[in-house]
């Protein structure tokens, strides 16, 4: 539904240029930031940032359509913009769960639980990539991809970090990061679209496959005779 804003007219009230007034309900200064938000808040499990439109996000946020175009030249551009962030997002509350394993709760099961914990959340960062990485437009699906390097790079230095620690080697570093990353996403994709009680066993799944990943990876770095 389009918005029908009636020009001003100092003939209809009897004045003589008559003050302005913003619009009811919008406000005098707004962020990137604030649009950012206003854009989250629209879209979700079922919905995608390309289905988004401007006056929609405008309305949200509280703002004039033309001001939209003081912070983004377009839709595409604050839909990279997000899907940044969201990646920034995840990757800090990852990275930090990788930290925070112990002896008692391992690194895997560490970052699949804060992962699951991200997808059933009310946050939509996680919800953000996995969708726009599958059914998001061209420029969605690249920044998408550009999030997961940078989570593969992230995970590669760790990786490298804890097989140093721990003494247990590690093979191809890069690749495996990579193998870990692909898998998690792809089977969180899965996941997104199933009852909040399948998701356990899809954790689970996801955990011992990630297990077999990173034992297959130590077993190699001590043996380059192994044929599969």
């Amino acid at each position: 539904m389009q918005d029908h804003a009636k020009p001003l007219d100092s003939e209809s009230n009897g004045e003589q240029n008559p003050p302005q007034r913003a619009h009811q309900g919008r406000k005098a200064v707004i962020t990137r930031d604030d649009l950012i938000d206003a854009a989250l808040k629209l879209i979700g499990p079922h919905r995608s940032i390309s289905t988004l439109s401007l006056r929609e996000v405008a309305r949200e946020a509280g703002i004039a359509p033309n001001s939209f175009y003081r912070h983004f030249r377009d839709m595409d551009e604050l839909a990279i913009a997000l899907i940044d962030r969201a990646g920034r997002s995840l990757r800090k509350i990852i990275g930090e769960a990788r930290n925070r394993a112990s002896p008692e709760r391992s690194v895997v099961r560490s970052s699949v639980e804060a992962f699951m914990e991200q997808l059933n959340g009310d946050e939509r960062y996680l919800h953000i990539l996995l969708r726009e990485g599958t059914v998001g437009s061209d420029a969605f699906k690249q920044a998408v991809e550009r999030e997961l390097n940078f989570f593969e790079e992230e995970l590669r230095v760790d990786l490298i970090r804890l097989a140093e620690t721990n003494n247990t080697g590690i093979y191809e570093p890069a690749l495996v990061a990579k193998a870990i990353t692909r898998l998690v996403f792809a089977m969180g994709a899965t996941a997104m679209d199933l009852p909040l009680e399948k998701r356990a066993e899809i954790q689970e799944q996801m955990t011992t496959m990630l297990r077999m990943i990173v034992v297959g990876t130590q077993t190699m770095a001590q043996s380059d005779t192994i044929r599969l």
